[in-house]
């Protein structure tokens, strides 16, 4: 999604541009009633106005989108709770949950319709300098040369690995199980998160044929846990589940298929080198909590296209360092900074201790009775602060 989003906002600049996947890069027809896709993303405002501004967005809307309004959360070992809506910052949406197959079909659908470079079933097998650019050997044996390459090769990035890139990472000892479900009462366009004893378990909200009886689950928890549950019939995961819900969007009637995924945080320690650079994943990895992850994705995207340009137009060289650097000063702060909030939120619903889970509440309730720090909250979430890139900007 990340790497495809780049080349688009590089088009028509005059840049040679090659997008090599290790798929087949081939458009499926969409079908309405299709089943849900378990993998979905919360899309930030800020990404929607990327993504229309590429000429993207109308394809997410003709295939398919949830809008949601408000935001839930409330920690389960305690009282706190904590209600976020749009209308306390003058919006209609606080984001958008998608399927990433759409979003991704949609991007591929723009692709094909202009006249970027594409080259399907590209796998990555070597990588070295060869002069002032890289040569690339893919696993048919095809050699390609370039000044520079920009890794959006998601959180296992070959390109990283190949080019010998250092990263900071540790396991969150968690591994999240994630599927679609049917609920017995309407989300309301409410996207609900519950804080258990082993980890966070989110319902974001889905629409089909304009019903609200779906939700995409993330739901957060040990190995151990994980396995038991992975392990369930279906009717015997959906008590389980609505259990551990308290029962919030009544009896949960039905799960498609699930997937268990394990959680790892992982961050570059540079973006950029000589003629390289990194986004999206490649670049980090964010517990899912606060669903961000494709979100920092588009942005980097969005100010490397800034960077890149801005770059051409003067007639810089793009793949010199002290260029690419640019790039890195404006998105790793921004990216490190959340991340560590993440971070932080994560262990303080975690920890045990009776202080911290009083002081948690505590402060779920304090927040709650403040309108305006909740509203800060609610613009940072919709992408209307900090250094945004033109593509991003209301």
């Amino acid at each position: 999604m990340v790497g495809s989003a780049l080349a688009l906002a590089l088009q028509d600049s005059g840049l040679e541009v090659l997008l090599l996947d290790g798929s087949p890069l081939s458009l499926k027809p969409f079908a309405a009633e299709a089943a849900f896709e378990p993998r979905v993303s919360a899309l930030s405002a800020a990404s929607q106005r990327i993504l229309e501004r590429l000429g993207v967005w109308d394809g997410i809307a003709q295939r398919r989108s949830s809008p949601y309004t408000d935001m839930h959360v409330w920690d389960g070992s305690g009282t706190g709770q904590i209600h976020f809506s749009a209308s306390s910052v003058h919006a209609d949406v606080l984001g958008h949950i998608v399927e990433n197959r759409v979003v991704q079909d949609a991007l591929l659908e723009r692709l094909h319709d202009c006249d970027l470079g594409m080259l399907a079933n590209a796998r990555l097998e070597q990588m070295r300098r060869s002069g002032d650019d890289w040569l690339l050997t893919l696993a048919d044996g095809r050699t390609l040369r370039a000044p520079l390459v920009i890794a959006a090769d998601g959180a296992n990035s070959a390109v990283r690995r190949l080019t010998g890139v250092a990263t900071r990472e540790w396991d969150y000892l968690h591994h999240a199980i994630v599927t679609s479900v049917r609920c017995s009462q309407p989300h309301r366009k409410t996207a609900w998160q519950r804080f258990t004893d082993h980890g966070p378990l989110a319902f974001l909200p889905l629409e089909r044929d304009g019903q609200q009886d779906w939700c995409s689950i993330v739901w957060s928890t040990t190995p151990a846990e994980a396995e038991r549950l992975m392990a369930l019939e279906e009717t015997a995961f959906c008590a389980e589940l609505e259990r551990a819900f308290e029962g919030r969007l009544g009896e949960v009637i039905s799960a498609d298929p699930r997937l268990c995924v394990p959680l790892r945080q992982r961050h570059a320690k540079r973006y950029v080198a000589e003629g390289l650079a990194l986004i999206g994943d490649a670049a980090h990895t964010i517990h899912p909590l606060a669903g961000q992850g494709v979100n920092l994705g588009f942005l980097d995207a969005a100010v490397l296209a800034e960077v890149l340009l801005q770059a051409h137009q003067r007639g810089e060289r793009l793949a010199d360092v002290k260029v690419l650097s640019r790039y890195e000063r404006r998105r790793m702060p921004h990216n490190l900074a959340l991340m560590a909030a993440m971070e932080g939120f994560e262990r303080l619903f975690q920890a045990d201790a009776l202080p911290l889970r009083w002081l948690r509440n505590a402060g779920l309730k304090l927040v709650e009775q403040m309108p305006e720090a909740k509203a800060l909250f609610v613009r940072e979430a919709l992408g209307l602060t900090g250094d945004l890139p033109a593509l991003a900007k209301p």
